[in-house]
């Protein structure tokens, strides 16, 4: 197998050698391993296989020692993680017995609470820190061929970890990036350029949110002449540091100007690392000053920061709805997305980093894990809903498509099996082949699976709703409103039951806006949802009339806040499209103050299904 490059040593002469020297194993590594995708692929999975021959898990399916795909697919099932809760809660409880891996679980990374609504307890191994590196490893040369002199300046990303928690067995259960950022990989990482922030590790390391974003933010303006590129993990996380700063600009301006730490900063350890880069710099105050008092934040990112050559923030998926914002604070910055990831796995890396953000596609780089992928199809071109096998019957397990063998434009559910003892586990992500590099395949994302409105046989997925949901706001435009944040949860409180969305707007003045506007905005939804739920609006009935709710400013900030209460990563963070858990509905419904119903059926018709007369 390949082997991986090495990152920088602290004894290198020459940097700039170095890092030419570096990008170029880098990008020899990445030809290597994609070029020989199959037979990388099949060696991950004897290896998997062979450590873990006495495993508690496949021996119960009788693999007998055998590391071999076809037996593996033929004898081994394809799960959720339902099917693994039991043994997954064993290891929790303190089982320590070789379950699902023959290495010591070292840990439970949890997975996002916004993610289908459920927090999962992944288990993981020491070693999986290693392949982590690895692949965060890759990014920056790649990077480097479209935008050289990287290396010369500082990243400002906004980083941050959660409290952790532990299991009854002992075993700590923490985000996925808390785990990293806590791990000597990053905490003691050698001298790299390329990993050159300006936020110290112990603004990052600290579990108070104000006093961590205070902090990194202090930091990265004080260093604003070295910032070369900014982000952060999701796109709403860097909106939420720009809109702590236009909160909190003046007291962060006399930081600067005097050299000293706002007495809100009381964690010891942060104020000794923000000490050591902070000097008394009025010039600078002034600037930043003068900046953020200017009416229009437009273009701010490059007016403080004026050497950034790009965001480097996740717009995919549900985060695309935040790249307008991302321009008008950028100036249009390229927004780029440099890595696929989950708690379950780190997958792979975008080749073609500044490209624009809908056609955003990740390699999946093959010595990660073995990945199998399970054929997902459109029920028709009208609704757009996700289809695929029920339950899987011997023939079809062993059809699930390799790594090397999926077919261009076709859309799939990833399945992966792991160094840390997930086997032929359904991940839950929608992809869509765009293309190949070399004999790996390169993936668009597509959505989540299962992140749904449903009231009957009716199946809403998060694109569609964004989609419907775009189409809908579209009209405030007119009347200089826009649609800040949303979300939506089915009621079926009363009968039929419908569809209700919490919208949370910035509107010059609210009185220009008529009442039938937000009516037409529901017609537009429901004419934008597919076929299905238009049949049971118009046909079966068994849909009511969709719903917005118009909440207060700040609802979707206290969303979050709530969610951070109960345990949610601030990295890991998204706004739930569909929200199920009551508490969460009873802070929205506290926050209305207004709302307005679809005026009227939307348009249906047969289309393939049994005609349905109308009275």
């Amino acid at each position: 197998m390949p082997e991986a490059p090495k990152i920088l040593s602290d004894s290198a002469d020459c940097i700039d050698d170095i890092v030419v020297e570096n990008n170029n194993k880098v990008l020899k590594f990445i030809e290597d391993v994609t070029a020989d995708a199959d037979e990388v692929q099949r060696r991950v999975l004897s290896e998997i296989l062979s450590r873990s021959a006495n495993v508690e898990y496949l021996q119960r399916y009788g693999l007998n020692g055998c590391t071999d795909r076809e037996t593996f697919k033929k004898v081994i099932p394809i799960v959720t993680y339902e099917d693994l809760k039991p043994d997954i809660e064993r290891i929790a409880n303190g089982d320590t017995s070789p379950i699902l891996c023959s290495q010591p679980i070292s840990e439970f990374l949890t997975s996002s609470g916004t993610s289908a609504g459920e927090r999962k307890l992944m288990p993981t191994i020491e070693e999986e820190l290693g392949r982590r590196s690895l692949l965060y490893s890759l990014l920056m040369p790649v990077m480097s061929q479209f935008l050289p002199g990287l290396d010369k300046g500082k990243g400002m990303y906004f980083l941050f970890v959660k409290s952790e928690a532990k299991t009854p067995g002992g075993l700590v259960a923490r985000p996925v990036l808390t785990s990293y950022y806590k791990s000597s990989h990053f905490k003691n990482r050698p001298n790299d350029p390329y990993t050159n922030y300006t936020s110290p590790k112990e603004t990052i390391l600290c579990l108070d949110s104000y006093q961590s974003m205070y902090s990194q933010l202090l930091c990265g303006l004080f260093q604003n002449e070295d910032v070369v590129r900014v982000g952060a993990v999701f796109a709403s996380g860097f909106i939420r540091a720009i809109q702590f700063l236009e909160k909190h600009w003046s007291l962060l301006c006399k930081d600067i100007r005097t050299g000293t730490i706002d007495s809100k900063i009381t964690d010891p350890s942060v104020r000794e690392a923000v000490m050591k880069i902070l000097k008394p710099n009025p010039k600078l105050a002034d600037f930043v000053e003068a900046e953020c008092s200017k009416g229009s934040w437009k273009g701010i990112i490059t007016r403080l920061w004026p050497e950034t050559k790009y965001i480097d923030v996740i717009v995919t998926g549900t985060m695309s709805q935040y790249i307008p914002a991302l321009d008008y604070y950028s100036n249009a910055l390229p927004l780029v997305c440099t890595m696929y990831a989950s708690s379950e796995c780190y997958f792979g890396i975008n080749l073609n980093p500044l490209c624009n953000p809908s056609e955003v596609s990740y390699t999946l780089i093959p010595n990660m894990a073995y990945f199998e992928f399970l054929p997902v199809t459109r029920k028709d071109e009208l609704t757009g809903s996700i289809s695929e096998p029920t339950a899987l019957n011997d023939k079809e397990k062993q059809q699930l498509v390799d790594l090397v063998d999926v077919k261009l434009g076709q859309d799939y559910e990833l399945v992966v099996t792991t160094y840390a003892g997930l086997y032929r586990y359904h991940v839950g992500d929608i992809l869509r082949v765009s293309g190949f590099k070399n004999k790996a395949p390169q993936f668009n994302f597509i959505c989540r699976k299962n992140v749904v409105l449903s009231i009957d046989s009716d199946k809403t997925d998060e694109v569609e709703l964004q989609n419907a949901v775009k189409n809908a706001a579209n009209q405030l435009l007119q009347y200089e409103a826009s649609l800040v944040e949303y979300t939506g949860y089915a009621d079926t409180s009363a009968i039929p039951g419908r569809y209700v969305l919490f919208w949370e707007l910035s509107v010059k003045d609210s009185t220009l806006i008529a009442p039938a506007v937000f009516e037409d905005c529901c017609f537009t939804v429901e004419e934008s949802l597919n076929s299905v739920y238009r049949q049971g609006r118009v046909c079966d009935k068994s849909i009511g009339p969709l719903e917005i709710r118009v909440v207060e400013n700040g609802t979707f900030d206290m969303l979050m806040d709530f969610a951070l209460s109960q345990g949610s990563s601030i990295n890991q963070y998204k706004t739930p499209r569909c929200v199920k858990y009551a508490p969460i509905i009873e802070l929205l419904n506290s926050r209305v103050i207004s709302s307005y119903f679809s005026p009227k059926c939307p348009r249906w018709t047969a289309g393939h299904k049994q005609w349905c007369t109308q009275n």
